[in-house]
Order: C-alpha cells, then structure tokens, then sequence
C-alpha cells in the first residue's frame, strides 16, 4: 500500500480539450441536488454559522451547520422559510435522538443530517442511522467521520448515503499527537484506501492546505472536500476577531478542543489564529475557477474528468509515475 499526502503528489496533464477555462463544470451532485463546488466548510462553530449557511444555500453552494448550541429544529424550519434546503449535524446522544423525535413529530424533514462524532466506526452511529432512516427516510444521511475501508463498507451497509473520511489530518487536530490514532500525514492515501471500495459518495475532510488539494482529493475518490481553516479566516467567519501586533486574525480552533467543549477533558483539538483573507465569496470564485483550471489540466470539461489522470508520487521509496489500472 503506498502512503502519501497532498504534498507528495502531483497530477500529470493531459491534452486540453477546451477554449477557455472558464467552460470547464466544477459542480458535482449531491443528494439529488447540484452545488457549484465540490467544497463545503467544516461544520465548526468557529467557520460556519446561520448566516454563513443560509448565503452558501442561496448562492448554490452545499453546508453543513455545526451542532454546538443550536437549536436544530428551529435551523430547520428558518432555512425553510427561507427557500433553502437545510443541512444540519447531530451526534449520538439522547438530546440528538430527541432533536429526530422533535423534527418527525413536526413533519420538518432535513434535507442533510451528517453524523458527526471523532470516531464513527462505532455502534452508536450504526444506532443513529437506523434510528434516522425509521424516522426521517427522506433525508440524506452523511455519517462519520471514518478511515478504513472496514469502515467505509459498514456504514454504507448500515444506510449512510455518504461517508465522511478522516481522523485528526486537520490544521487545528491533535488526535496523533493525543492518542496515536488517524490519518493525520497521509489523508490523502487513506481517501485513496477508502474510496476503493466505497459504492457511495466520499466527503474528504482535513488535511486540505491549498485549492490544488482540491482537485487532488477528486482524484483519489472523494465527491464532495470538506475544509476548515481556509474558510475560518474570512470577514464574515464566526471566530472571534483578534489583533496582533497590528494585524487581524480569527479565532479557529477544532470541535474537540477545549474552547469548544468548555472544558479540558477528552480534548483532541486545539486553537489557532487565522489571518482574515477577506471576504467568503471571493474566496469561493476563485476556488471555482482554480477548480475549472484542474479540469482544464486534465483534458477535461467536467469535475469528474480529473479522475481519470495518472499521478506522480514524489520523493520516498515508491517515488515515481502511477498510471491508471
């Protein structure tokens, strides 16, 4: 099994088969619906709040709403009221399996529930996506987060529409350093590892340091990326806004730290200052047209046509050209 990250890989080109650009699709779909990116910012408290969703939902884009002191229902029925789709998050706790019982007993069916707790190979969340399906059948269920194929299969046979890949590869994780465990170094070959025998979408999340990871991450499997800390740092991101020595930053730190949890116990995240990069909107044109660019290098027109590259590993022992079986 070879073991890289984003920063050992490169993608080769192929000819150009468009004019320009800009011809090139970047969206993909997703749970019957069409988004505009194969990105979606990290369901944290310090990358994504209300505002943020109901802007990326009428804008054509795909979230996830963090599951931190919210009221789900209520998320729910705004994002409704609204005319946007709803995507919210729950854990797998009793006032999760309430927040389900509350959402059926109103008729309000989310369009998205993602599962998401550290370590989703586990019977809790085979609990949790019964429980959903029996009650919600009508909402698309993402669940992790995962990062073995073991894992990937039993989720899926356990009624995930989507399985979410990744343990501790994010900027603002400490899972390796606290407990040994993840895909932190190589989140790119674990995705790779997964999507082998994944029969339904892969949302890659962590690890993501440029737009070219992008790309890189549709390659090895993944539908849909999920990203935290290139989209913490905005205008509009929810962090806290702190200046040094001049300079302004956001306050970005991870759903299992301490500043999230409100206290240190189980702690696996930890916090950082982003510097702001403006504003979220920018940011997301020019992922898609460096998104359209990838394409473009693929011999491409549509997102799914960067698959079909060979790619080079760089350095270490299984350094060199790995052409397509």
């Amino acid at each position: 099994m070879e073991i890289f990250d984003y920063d050992n890989i490169l993608l080769l080109p192929r000819k150009c088969r468009v004019e320009s650009r800009s011809e090139c699709d970047a969206g993909v779909e997703l749970g019957g619906r069409t988004f505009r990116l194969p990105v979606v910012p990290a369901n944290m408290k310090t990358v994504v709040d209300e505002s943020i969703c109901a802007w990326m939902a009428q804008n054509g884009y795909f979230y996830v709403m963090h599951r931190f002191d919210l009221d789900n229902v209520q998320f729910v029925k705004d994002m409704h009221a609204k005319g946007c789709f709803a995507s919210i998050s729950l854990g797998v706790k009793q006032p999760d399996y309430d927040t389900v019982d509350q959402l059926a007993a109103a008729g309000i069916t989310p369009e998205y529930v993602t599962i998401d707790i550290a370590h989703g190979h586990a019977d809790s969340v085979k609990n949790m996506i019964g429980y959903l399906k029996s009650k919600l059948p009508a909402t698309f269920v993402i669940a992790g987060n995962v990062a073995t194929p073991e894992a990937v299969i039993d989720l899926e046979n356990w009624g995930a529409d989507a399985t979410k890949v990744g343990v501790g590869p994010g900027k603002v994780c400490i899972t390796k350093l606290k407990t040994g465990f993840g895909t932190g170094g190589w989140q790119l070959s674990a995705l790779k590892w997964c999507a082998r025998v994944a029969t339904k979408p892969i949302i890659a999340d962590g690890g993501i340091r440029s737009h070219g990871d992008i790309a890189k991450s549709i390659r090895f499997g993944a539908s849909m990326v999920m990203i935290g800390s290139l989209f913490a740092g905005h205008e509009e991101s929810p962090g806290k806004t702190v200046e040094l020595d001049g300079a302004l930053y956001k306050e970005y730190y991870g759903s299992a730290s301490d500043f999230n949890k409100g206290e240190y116990k189980h702690v696996e995240g930890k916090r950082i200052l982003e510097p702001i990069k403006g504003k979220l909107a920018n940011t997301l044109v020019e992922m898609e047209q460096d998104v359209q660019s990838s394409i473009s290098y693929a011999g491409g027109k549509k997102l799914m046509d960067i698959r079909k590259v060979n790619y080079v590993i760089l350095g270490g022992d299984n350094a060199g050209e790995h052409l397509l079986m």
